[in-house]
Parts: C-alpha cells; sequence; structure tokens
C-alpha cells in the first residue's frame, strides 16, 4: 500500500476546537500506511522522543462506561491501574470495531479532543515531565504538538498512573 497522509493540510474537528478556544499548539504530519499505525511508527517520523508520543485509547469500565485513557505510545495500559483511577473495579478495552460510533474516530486517527461525547478522561502522569507533548489531530498522518496541562484542562481530564 502506497504511504499517504490523510489531512493534506485540511483542519481536523480537533484543530479547530484548539484554534476556538485559543489554545496554542502546532501540527506535524507524518507518512503512514495502514500496515504502519503502532506508535512506533509515529514516534520514528515526529520530531518528538517516543516517551512525549501519546496514544488515545478508548475502554469500558463496569461503572462508568466509556473512558479515555491518553498513555506513552511505547507503554502499555495497566487496566488494574486505569480500573483504580477511574473507580471502577474493572475496564477492558473497546473493540476497535466500536471505536468510530463511540468516538467518531478511527484507529490511528483517535484524539482526546473532538469526540462525539465527552468521556471521563486520563492522562498518565509521565505527561506532566514535558513542555509539550503529542497526539493524534484525528486524522491518520497528523499529530497534534501542545502543553500538556492546555490539553488536560481543554479535554477536563486528570493526571494518574496509569501505565505498566
Amino acid at each position: 500500500m502506497a504511504k499517504k497522509k490523510e489531512t493534506d493540510g485540511t483542519k481536523t474537528n480537533a484543530m479547530r476546537l484548539l484554534e476556538q478556544a485559543g489554545i496554542p499548539f502546532r501540527i506535524e504530519n507524518y507518512e503512514f500506511d495502514d500496515e504502519h499505525l503502532s506508535g512506533a511508527h509515529v514516534a520514528a517520523q515526529v520530531s518528538l522522543p517516543a516517551e512525549q508520543i501519546f496514544k488515545t485509547l478508548v475502554v469500558r469500565g463496569d461503572k462508568k462506561g466509556i473512558m479515555v485513557f491518553c498513555i506513552p505510545v511505547m507503554s502499555e495500559l495497566d487496566l488494574k491501574k486505569a480500573a483504580k483511577a477511574a473507580g471502577d473495579k474493572k475496564i477492558e478495552m473497546t473493540h476497535v470495531k466500536e471505536l468510530l460510533g463511540l468516538t467518531g474516530y478511527i484507529r490511528g486517527g483517535c484524539s482526546p479532543v473532538g469526540m462525539k461525547k465527552k468521556y471521563p478522561t486520563w492522562f498518565d502522569e509521565t505527561a506532566m515531565l514535558y513542555d509539550e507533548i503529542a497526539v493524534s489531530a484525528g486524522a491518520r498522518g497528523t499529530q497534534i504538538i501542545i502543553h500538556p496541562d492546555a490539553l488536560k484542562d481543554f479535554v477536563d481530564a486528570v493526571y494518574a498512573d496509569v501505565t505498566q
């Protein structure tokens, strides 16, 4: 499959929402193909270290229902820590087939900004260590580079230790 850029310079909903709120950010585009959607692939193409590039994961809790966790791309979500942070007994990853319906985003392009609904959101506490982090702009091939506190406040998230 040919490498491509999904946004081709057009603004995503996530970008528009941040601009409307007056929150400063910058964009980095990268090439991808359907075979290479991993965080490691993104990290190899974006100007930030992998520790500063965050993936957006959607989970289902036994009490709170759908929730969002943003963690470094090279890390794994610790389901027990995440459940504890959320106040649930048990959480599980949602199926990739549910992602578009729940969030409006597809795998490899899920942003914590501009989902269909406002879900409870947590960022791994390591985000606090950096002046900027990257998250998906809401389309494959585009990352939003932003101050973690500005993003956390905009999506009404909480910092927590949620990785293994």
